[in-house]
């Protein structure tokens, strides 16, 4: 049994969604999950279930903020025979033309966080999401008429950046959006051998300046409830 997921082998189903926050995995098991699924994990207020969307086996499992937390779930994930991670959750979008509410698919993820650097054991890196899932989650983003956007994102250490060119640097190189957890999980996944997508709901436009512009509480339900549909499809599929 690891130290933090406090499971055995086969408590979680092979496909795992991963949420940052504890009350989003339980609103994912309570509003897309079937009825039936179970509680597999509260160590640490780190919220686990397993379930069935649609038939299918699912489990969703926390990974809290930044690289460090998110790195060990993913990890011990492993260790318990998963064998597919799709983060779902929100980013900064940092491309003319992006909106609030729009869905981002990171097919890399530039590690700012030194965790993700010290996992991989080299001084830079930008690992990459599992193509075949990238292509099932635009197809599936697209035939829904989501306004969707695939392309490299970059996982930060800092949320509050004390530099305010730090963004319109990113932008300049053709980052789309920036978080906190891809980078790690896309790692381990290509160290461990296993399949790995992040998908997330744009939150806040990040302007060049540094200034920010937030998305209203009732717009990002809406549109991070629309990306969690398309994410338990395609980590089923």
């Amino acid at each position: 049994m690891p130290i933090h997921l406090r499971a055995e082998a086969g408590d979680y189903a092979p496909k795992v969604l991963c949420p940052g926050d504890p009350r989003r995995a339980a609103y994912i098991a309570e509003t897309f999950f079937d009825p039936g699924y179970r509680t597999v994990n509260e160590e640490r207020g780190m919220l686990g279930f397993t379930g069935t969307f649609e038939g299918a086996p699912i489990s969703v499992q926390t990974t809290g903020m930044g690289c460090p937390s998110a790195g060990i779930v993913f990890e011990e994930l492993t260790m318990l025979g998963v064998t597919r991670l799709v983060r779902v959750g929100t980013c900064g979008g940092l491309q003319d033309g992006m909106r609030m509410g729009d869905t981002v698919i990171g097919i890399s993820a530039t590690a700012e966080d030194t965790t993700a650097l010290r996992y991989a054991q080299m001084d830079s890196y930008a690992p990459a999401a599992t193509f075949e899932l990238v292509e099932t989650a635009a197809r599936l983003s697209r035939e829904h008429g989501a306004e969707v956007h695939v392309g490299p994102i970059l996982s930060s250490a800092v949320f509050y950046d004390p530099d305010p060119g730090t963004f319109a640097r990113w932008k300049r190189t053709g980052h789309l959006g920036v978080e906190m957890e891809a980078a790690m999980m896309y790692t381990v996944a290509a160290i461990k051998g296993i399949e790995a997508l992040a998908m997330m709901t744009v939150s806040d436009i990040l302007e060049e300046s540094g200034d920010t512009t937030r998305i209203s509480d009732e717009e990002l339900k809406r549109g991070v409830d629309d990306m969690m549909r398309f994410a338990c499809r395609v980590a089923v599929s």
